[in-house]
């Protein structure tokens, strides 16, 4: 017998933005299952914290892991309403840069942030899709980036994966609708311990942003647990840099 609360995979959420939004996710009724590569303690301990969680740990990287996760998600309650693809990696390259750019990069980051992604939503189709048989549709959000939408970013392969993942969004708003509905979340500058030390995008962002601010982890979880809110909204990639698109 199924739960009666609705079930969210949040990939890379044991900290930063993934942790934010599982934390939303579980305070609006969902049962959360948690997910990261290695930091296992931290999954345990949260799921503990959140409840009805769990936690379950996967290398993205490889395809197996992919398709473990996601069949073991769905064997959890028996059913899977929404898939946030959080989990990604980025590599720090000057644009011009190009000997440090290599195919190992370019490969090792497409694999993470565009070809996961595009595996888990294959993998958890017939569940997702079993979610609008009981009345709303299925759900999937993408982490993007502003870097895939304005020539900017961390590095050129970074960007590009993330410009890809964009384009896979709408693509598979598409071909799964009406279904499943998928969006994504482009952020700027979040305040995490991954950019603790990004000072001069800091600046930049308190100086130019109308906002005059970075974002939190809270405020992305707030535009992700919205497009999971909406029953209508496809296709979608909501730029939330706090408005530095617009200077």
């Amino acid at each position: 017998m199924q739960p009666p609360f609705p079930v969210a995979l949040v990939t890379g959420s044991t900290s930063g933005i993934g942790a934010a939004i599982a934390r939303r996710l579980s305070g609006e009724g969902y049962a959360v299952i948690l997910h990261s590569r290695s930091s296992a303690e931290a999954g345990h301990a949260l799921a503990a914290e959140l409840g009805p969680a769990a936690y379950i740990q996967a290398d993205l990287a490889h395809d197996a892991d992919r398709v473990m996760l996601v069949r073991e998600a769905v064997a959890l309650w028996g059913r899977l309403d929404v898939l946030v693809n959080n989990a990604g990696i980025s590599r720090v390259i000057p644009h011009a840069d190009f000997a440090a750019a290599t195919p190992a990069v370019w490969q090792e980051l497409y694999e993470i942030n565009v070809v996961a992604p595009f595996r888990l939503v294959g993998e958890a189709e017939s569940a997702l899709r079993a979610a609008a048989q009981r009345g709303r549709p299925g759900c999937v959000v993408n982490i993007s980036s502003h870097a895939g939408i304005r020539p900017k970013g961390a590095s050129i392969p970074y960007a590009a994966t993330k410009a890809a993942l964009n384009h896979v969004t709408r693509l598979l708003a598409l071909s799964l609708s009406p279904d499943i509905r998928v969006n994504a979340v482009a952020p700027g500058l979040v305040d995490t311990a991954l950019t603790a030390d990004w000072t001069a995008a800091q600046q930049l962002w308190r100086e130019r942003s109308p906002m005059r601010r970075a974002a939190s982890p809270d405020d992305i979880a707030q535009a992700v647990a919205m497009l999971v809110g909406s029953d209508y909204i496809t296709g979608e990639i909501l730029l939330a840099d706090g408005g530095l698109n617009l200077t």
